[in-house]
């Protein structure tokens, strides 16, 4: 069975120098591209792929056995999340370095040869990663993930303050900080992460190099928001910051995460137009402010990204991102060191 242990007893035997892990739920219509070009770039090296699984019903652990994977699987359906599945295949994994992989991507066959002579010869960097291409742009949210990508790509490379969408981590800033991922965390667990290792000492960066190609969902903008709201993972901010807060050598990390700031404004906005509602009901003319206040925020969305449904998207993201928050902040949590149960089902 798998284990999570504190870092004081954690002594995992580094048995080579690359593991690839790929953390899937429910991923048929991709799995076997990720596991091809996994096993493709890990080859070189003669790593190894692993396989963590959280659970899939389509056929996912079907396809993965085709290939020559080791495969685990998350012993409680219930404990799923994106922290618990990145710790998953962490726990497992013997290599020096270690990639994790979503089992909707595919890594490109020349990051690797960039990436582990970096961290060899920087010795002070935990972490490196690599351009992300988002393939599909449907949704507003990938739409504006590819937009974003493509202008930070300008400053790389250079000191950034998380490895979104993965990257190569060194095992030994890993297990200085206790463990990869929170097993708490529905979305953050990168952020989280590096909030740890940055707090030890660590640096992380991004090179001028293709990393993965990440596809991502196609679900209509709305949808997608919907059922992130339903699963829990829209909570993310909320439990992000609280893991966050209580470790205090951490805590400056929140000052980099905007998606907390975005919660206090929101909030903020709540407040006036809850303060202005009142005093409208008893004097009509702070209607006009009212009506100010609630169409102001809106505008000003539509002309940051650039179109009226782009900005009424945002407008409303923002609004259920809040409201997780407050959800997520307040949610029960379990040690991320405690024992996070597994299933071998190829070793």
């Amino acid at each position: 069975m798998g284990d999570v242990r504190p870092k004081e007893s954690f002594d995992t035997e580094l048995a080579m120098k690359l593991t690839i892990g790929i953390k899937v739920f429910n991923e048929a219509a991709r799995i076997g591209r990720a596991i091809e070009t996994a096993l493709e770039a890990a080859a070189p090296y003669g790593g190894e792929v692993l396989i963590a699984d959280s659970g899939s019903t389509d056929g996912t652990l079907e396809i993965a056995l085709r290939y020559d994977v080791k495969i685990v699987q998350l012993a409680n359906p219930a404990e799923r999340s994106c922290g618990a599945g990145a710790q998953l295949a962490y726990m497992f994994a013997r290599g020096e370095f270690f990639y994790l992989l979503d089992g909707d991507m595919e890594i490109d066959p020349s990051f690797l040869p960039c990436a582990i002579p970096f961290l060899e010869t920087h010795p002070d960097f935990a972490g490196v990663g690599g351009r992300v291409e988002e393939a599909n742009v449907e949704n507003h949210e990938f739409r504006t993930r590819k937009i974003n990508a493509e202008r930070r790509c300008a400053y790389y490379p250079r000191l950034i303050d998380r490895l979104d969408c993965g990257g190569l981590y060194r095992v030994s800033a890993v297990k200085q900080s206790g463990y990869f991922a929170d097993r708490n965390l529905k979305s953050f667990e990168e952020f989280e992460l590096a909030s740890r290792l940055i707090a030890d000492g660590w640096k992380l960066t991004r090179l001028d190099v293709p990393a993965v190609v990440h596809y991502g969902h196609t679900s209509e903008s709305y949808k997608l928001l919907r059922a992130r709201f339903l699963s829990g993972y829209a909570n993310g901010v909320g439990q992000v910051s609280r893991a966050i807060l209580a470790r205090p050598r951490s805590r400056q990390a929140l000052s980099k995460l905007t998606q907390f700031w975005t919660c206090a404004v929101v909030v903020i906005w709540w407040a006036a137009i809850l303060t202005l509602t009142v005093l409208a009901v008893s004097d009509w003319h702070y209607l006009a402010y009212l009506l100010v206040a609630i169409v102001l925020p809106v505008l000003f969305l539509m002309l940051r990204r650039g179109s009226v449904q782009a900005g009424l998207y945002s407008f409303v993201a923002w609004n259920t991102v809040a409201i997780g928050f407050f959800a997520g902040f307040a949610a029960s949590r379990r040690s991320p060191t405690e024992r996070l149960e597994a299933v071998i089902i190829r070793g």
